[in-house]
Formats: structure tokens, C-alpha cells, sequence
């Protein structure tokens, strides 16, 4: 008898439909198990999985069934252990009636009508239902394929169920399997209500002592979305702000949570029993990660920190010790808000518009400048440090600043600063108004409007158009520099409340770049 079921797997970030066909057939002499179908390593080793669950949940020994596995399409590789609990229940119901001595739950019949269901699960050895990574993924593409149940395990529930337009159920073990596949009206499905996720704790601003300045810069940085480099001598404080910036940022819209989401399932980043991440995401990956690890790919082609950073920040602390290659390959995907990742077995699209916090020392020492400790690098190292950095790297940041190391005496005496709810309301004021003037549009903030928006949103006077002039002759600015000026200044408008910029925000933007010149010595 051949048993068909339903199941998925996941390619790239995306889900496709996989159909579990089984056919088990008596044999006088010792069975066995293939699967075909183009699985790879963990889907083969579902043999032995699938085996001893079977046996130890009293179903039978499949070692008497000559047993062939076929996962179609036949022309997309499967991976992930997620088809042992489709194998084990197809295998089980392709051999029923070969047996007598089963035990009474499995000797019931299953209705006809399996073809509704989308099973996914890891099997124990004693046949107990283990979660698996991309349930979020996978549950999209049951549901685009007209599955109207999903059967999960009870970590993978709650995240499952997210996905509107299908019912998820949780199964402990194969017995339970069974019994939802027999009548799942003895069983209530998982509540989208309960697939919420806490937001973790994000350290508040009102921790920050001083750096007036670069207080500033962040909250600009989070109002339009902008890209950010800090220089600063260790213990500046560069660090501290980059991780309170997550606090004030605007919350993640259910479309974005659930692509963001669907991301770091699919990387096994979502804790168990977790459903929608409900704040925007911040990965600070170290400057020793591979251009792999940063950009993704791999043999399989996975995501890497950019697409785990998308509708989020990438903090990069000391950017200059980062691989040069590493640092280059930041700058298309910085540009278009994607990645492509080429190997000989394909190719795969992510998602990664990401917002660029970078952090980076004056110096190899990182004492130039400072005012109680004395610099001991000569200028060639201070030159070959900065020059890590390309011009075009440079140009990919909308504000470039210093921030000087704090006085002692302001850590002691001076009082806590602006807490982050009140600067979170001002970035909240200025996106709503990016969000009017975008309207009906794909962008979602002052950083990614194109050339013609930004002619629209930022008209110039002839004055303003003299001091950016003269701006960019005075600090040997790129044209790259000079949209970046003009969206800043649009961002720095809408937490004033202007219309337009005025000659005050236009000189604020310029101000807050000036600082690229010192950089390019």
C-alpha cells in the first residue's frame, strides 16, 4: 500500500511543499528503508530516526517491511530532520493492515481526507515530537498550498501559529500524532492570541552621561533611519550608545515581524515557544567573523548578520578590523536593501536593509586626541589604520562623528540624561511624518529616498544652496555625500517640526559630517 502525506522544507528563507509518499511492502527476510527523492544528510539518517520510534512506541518493527520513501518534487534538495514525523505516520499507515498486534489507538483507521494536513516534527528514539528550525517559514508555505492544519511540535506551536489562514496543532508524541490525524476535534489547536513574544530589556539613554553631541546624532540616526560612524577613544562610551539605540527606534509593523521573524527561524535564532519578534532586531557580530558568516552563504546558502540585522540595526564595533573584503561587500547591500549569494549549486535572494551603526578608534591605540593619555603611534599607523576604511565605505555613512572621552567629573556629579521614552516619542513624531509623505510608496524613511523624492522633500533656497556648496568644496565631499547631507537635513526638519529644512537643519547635517575630512588625512 502507498501512503501519501504532506510536509515542507525550506529553501533559503522561503518554504516549498514537500509530498511524503510511502510504500511498505512484507518481506520473508530483514527489511529496509530508502528514501529518495534528492534528501540530504539528515533526511537519510530519518531511516534510523523513524525506525526506532516506531518500534518503541509499540507501532511494529519496521525491519520486516521492505520500505521505499519518496519526497516529491523529486528535483529540489529536502533538508532538516522535520519529515521524520510525516515518514513515521505514512510509513505506519502504509503497513496497517499487516499487522494485528498493534495497539488499539494505532489500529484505527484514518479518514480520507489527510491531504488537509502539513506534518512537520522531529522524531526521539521513544518517539517523542522534537522542534525543528524555519516552522515560520514552512507554515507560510503550507498555507499557500491549501493546508488548512499544521501539526508541529509543542515548542515550534506558538511560532507557528502566527501565520494566519492555518490551524496549528502541537503533538508530544507519535500516539498523539495519530490520535489528530484520526479526530483533532478531541484536541484544541494552538491560539494565535498566545504566539506573542516579549521583547527583551534594552538599556535606557538616561544611563548616558554627557556626549550631548552624540545623543544627538543617535536620535537622528533613529528618526530617519540613517547610517552612523562614531570615532572615539576607548571608553568614549561608543559602545553604550550603539546598544540603547534599539530602545528608541520605531516598533516593528506585522508585516516587517513577520519577515524578520521568518528569518531567524529559518537560522534556529528564535527561542522555543517564542512566536513574532516584537522588537527590531540588533546584531553586533565580531570584527573576526567570516565574510560568510557576515554576508551569508555556505554550502546549504544561509543568512548571514546583514539579513539577521534586517528592518534592524549592525552595530560593527572597531570597523577597522574588520577584513577588508568583509567591509567592501557591505556596500551593495547597504545601497539596494538585498543581497544575492551566487554558489555552483544556485543562487539566493535575502532580504537585508539594515540601518549601519559603526564604531572605530582615532588610532591603533586609540589615544590620539585624548586629552589625559598620550598617543604613541606614528602618523604612518594612524594613516594605514584609517585607510582601512575606503572612501567609498566612508561615503556609505549618512553622519560621521567624534565623540570625545567623558570628564570624570561629569560621571560623578553631573545628573542622568534624557531617558529613552522621551527621545522614542520624538522619533515616533518624525516617522509618522515620513510615513505621510511616503504614502503609497515603498519607502520608509528619510535614508531610503531616491534622488527624485529627495528633490521633492528637500527643495533648497539659493542661500542653502551656497552653504551646501561650499560645504562639499571645503571638506572634498562626494556627490554620494551630498544626497546623504540633504536627507539628514530632511530628518533633522521633521524633529523640528519644519515644512522644509531651514538654513539651521541644513548647517546641523553639515556639521554632523564635517568630521569625515580628519578621517580622509
Amino acid at each position: 500500500m502507498i501512503a501519501r502525506l504532506f510536509s515542507a522544507s525550506v529553501c533559503g528563507i522561503d518554504g516549498f511543499e514537500v509530498c511524503v509518499e510511502v510504500d511498505a511492502r512484507p518481506v520473508e527476510d530483514t527489511g529496509r528503508m530508502s528514501v529518495v527523492g534528492l534528501p540530504d544528510t539528515e533526511v537519510r539518517e530519518s531511516i534510523q530516526r523513524v525506525s526506532a520510534a516506531l518500534t518503541n512506541s509499540r507501532f511494529f518493527c519496521p525491519g520486516e517491511q521492505l520500505v521505499t520513501v519518496n519526497l516529491s518534487p523529486a528535483d529540489r534538495r529536502k533538508q532538516g530532520a522535520g519529515f521524520d514525523l510525516p515518514i513515521a505516520l505514512g510509513l505506519a499507515l502504509a503497513v496497517q493492515q499487516n499487522y494485528t498486534d498493534m495497539p488499539e489507538c494505532f489500529r484505527r483507521r484514518l479518514p480520507e481526507h489527510t491531504e488537509e494536513w502539513c506534518l512537520i516534527g522531529e522524531l526521539a528514539l521513544d518517539g517523542a515530537v522534537r522542534g525543528v528550525s524555519g516552522v515560520l517559514a514552512l507554515a507560510v508555505a503550507a498555507r499557500d498550498a491549501g493546508r488548512r492544519c499544521l501539526m508541529v511540535a509543542p515548542e515550534n506551536a506558538a511560532e507557528a501559529a502566527v501565520v494566519e489562514g492555518v490551524t496549528v496543532y502541537a503533538a508530544e508524541n507519535l500516539a498523539m500524532a495519530w490520535e489528530l490525524l484520526c479526530d483533532r476535534s478531541r484536541f484544541a489547536p494552538q491560539l494565535p492570541g498566545e504566539a506573542g513574544m516579549a521583547a527583551p530589556m534594552v538599556p535606557d539613554f538616561d544611563e548616558v552621561k554627557g556626549q550631548p553631541y552624540a545623543r544627538r546624532a543617535m536620535e537622528i540616526a533613529a528618526a530617519g533611519g540613517h547610517n552612523l560612524l562614531m570615532c572615539g577613544s576607548p571608553g568614549s562610551g561608543k559602545s553604550m550608545l550603539a546598544s540603547r539605540l534599539p530602545g528608541i527606534l520605531p516598533p516593528l509593523s506585522r508585516s516587517e515581524a513577520l519577515e524578520t521573524s521568518k528569518i531567524h527561524s529559518v537560522c534556529g535564532k528564535l527561542p522555543p515557544g517564542s512566536g513574532l519578534l516584537q522588537q527590531r532586531p540588533f546584531r553586533a557580530p565580531h570584527h573576526t567573523i567570516s565574510d560568510i558568516g557576515l554576508m551569508g552563504g555556505g554550502s546549504l546558502i544561509t543568512p548571514g548578520e546583514v539579513s539577521l540585522a534586517h528592518n534592524g540595526v549592525l552595530f560593527l564595533d572597531e570597523l577597522p578590523e574588520f577584513s577588508r573584503r568583509a567591509l567592501e561587500t557591505l556596500r551593495q547591500p547597504l545601497e539596494s536593501g538585498h543581497i544575492t549569494i551566487s554558489r555552483a549549486g544556485g543562487s539566493m535572494d535575502f532580504p537585508c536593509a539594515f540601518q549601519l551603526i559603526a564604531a572605530m578608534n582615532p588610532c591603533p591605540c586609540g589615544y590620539l586626541g585624548d586629552p589625559r593619555r598620550t598617543c604613541k603611534c606614528r602618523p604612518a599607523q594612524v594613516a594605514r589604520y584609517r585607510h582601512r576604511i575606503s572612501g567609498p565605505m566612508l561615503d556609505r555613512f549618512d553622519l560621521i562623528i567624534e565623540v570625545p572621552p567623558v570628564n570624570p567629573a561629569e560621571l560623578l556629579h553631573k545628573p542622568m540624561g534624557e531617558g529613552s521614552a522621551a527621545i522614542r516619542a520624538r522619533v515616533l513624531a518624525a516617522r509618522e511624518r515620513q510615513r505621510e509623505r511616503f504614502a503609497g510608496t515603498s519607502i520608509s524613511c528619510n535614508a531610503r529616498m531616491s534622488g527624485r523624492q529627495l528633490q521633492r522633500a528637500c527643495p533648497l533656497s539659493a542661500a542653502q544652496q551656497a552653504m551646501l556648496l561650499s560645504a562639499i568644496e571645503q571638506f572634498a565631499l562626494s556627490a554620494r555625500a551630498f544626497d546623504r547631507i540633504l536627507r539628514v537635513a530632511r530628518t533633522v526638519a521633521d524633529l523640528a517640526g519644519h515644512d522644509i529644512p531651514t538654513d539651521d537643519d541644513l548647517f546641523e547635517a553639515i556639521t554632523l559630517r564635517q568630521f569625515e575630512t580628519r578621517l580622509r588625512e
